[in-house]
């Protein structure tokens, strides 16, 4: 990493948020799993002694060998992005940046001791200036909320869990970790989509980089109101069966679906949350020390309860409904899962035989998850 002087400043007039704690932007679930983590004794040395075992200083001689290196004299318009986000997130640091040769749209921010971001050539010629400043503001933010360590620690178990899958029930210890490592990063990703959008400032752009992530380079194609109706329409559509092919599809993802993201940014943006930040009200990372774990747990479950309270997933709605007393809990679980109106014959027949065909083709055919 090289020394940040904030001698750059953004290339148009931007908010910069001195000393911002990343608990400013950071999805409750993933604020409170930080939290709890970061006040672990002994958690540092356990990680700085896991550092000998993974590939860190191999990745980092990798990219240095087979990558270009962005900086002043190689991709100066990546290099001005960088800067300028961790000027405005007040990063001490600029963490080094490379470009992979590699024609599928990608991102990551990985390393133990220091983070590395890297961003694919087909990311770089997918996005305009101020959506790839979005992205280059995402990825600065996983580095500021230290999220580059347990991304380390992902890839290093799941590239393991392949290695060890002949041995007896070693795989499905390790894919246990795996499993929970990848809920937890994908509100992560939810955390950085607010870093890009709290360094770029610039809503639209926001929007149009995940559209594009979704669908590729056809804006004149595409319409944001329209694909934001998708999010919409995957909540609240279909029955029990949907809702538990969704949490299948989303199981082996590190990343939410594109449309989902795009959801819970654009709604993010237009919170009391968001404008207090822009308005220069967040924490500051010298209170960091005082977080309390309690309540941090607390601010989490307080999101999901309200989530369950106000989501349109059939899922949802029965758990909401449960957790009211709902009376005749059978026959609501029989018609949600049915998709039935009432509790007739021909809802209960067809329920077995349409999750068995619903199901194998939700399981065919996955799409792979972009890691930008």
């Amino acid at each position: 990493m090289t020394d940040n002087s904030h001698e750059n400043v953004p290339s148009r007039q931007r908010r910069r948020f001195a000393g911002i704690s990343s608990r400013a932007y950071e999805h409750p679930a993933d604020r409170s799993a930080l939290v709890a983590l970061r006040k672990l004794t002994g958690f540092d040395t356990v990680f700085k002694a896991l550092s000998g075992l993974l590939p860190e200083r191999s990745l980092r001689l990798l990219f240095l060998s087979d990558s270009v290196r962005v900086s002043e004299a190689q991709f100066t318009h990546l290099n001005d992005m960088l800067r300028d986000a961790c000027y405005i997130l007040d990063l001490e640091k600029v963490p080094p940046m490379y470009v992979k040769q590699d024609p599928q749209p990608n991102a990551m921010c990985i390393g133990l001791d220091e983070p590395i971001i890297v961003v694919t050539t087909g990311l770089v010629e997918l996005l305009d200036e101020e959506e790839m400043r979005a992205v280059v503001g995402h990825e600065v933010g996983h580095a500021l909320s230290g999220h580059s360590v347990y991304r380390t620690i992902l890839l290093f178990l799941t590239n393991l869990a392949v290695k060890v899958a002949w041995i007896p029930l070693g795989n499905v210890a390790i894919m246990a970790i795996v499993t929970a490592l990848r809920e937890w990063f994908r509100k992560s990703e939810l955390s950085a989509d607010r870093a890009g959008l709290l360094v770029g400032q610039d809503t639209k752009a926001s929007m149009r980089g995940l559209m594009k992530i979704a669908g590729g380079n056809h804006l004149h194609e595409m319409n944001v109101d329209a694909f934001l109706a998708q999010a919409d329409e995957y909540e609240k559509a279909g029955d029990l069966r949907d809702s538990v092919l969704k949490i299948l599809n989303v199981l082996p993802r590190t990343h939410p679906f594109t449309a989902v993201r795009a959801a819970e940014l654009k709604k993010w943006s237009e919170s009391r949350d968001f404008q207090r930040i822009m308005d220069g009200h967040y924490p500051r990372r010298e209170e960091d020390k005082d977080t309390s774990v309690t309540d941090s747990f607390r601010e989490s479950a307080s999101h999901y309860a309200d989530t369950v309270r106000t989501s349109k997933d059939p899922l949802m709605k029965l758990v909401g409904d449960i957790a009211g007393g709902a009376g005749d809990l059978g026959g609501k679980l029989r018609d949600k899962f049915t998709g039935a109106a009432g509790g007739g014959t021909k809802g209960g027949a067809q329920g077995p035989a349409g999750g068995s065909a619903t199901g194998e083709k939700g399981t065919s055919g996955r799409p792979q998850d972009p890691d930008d």
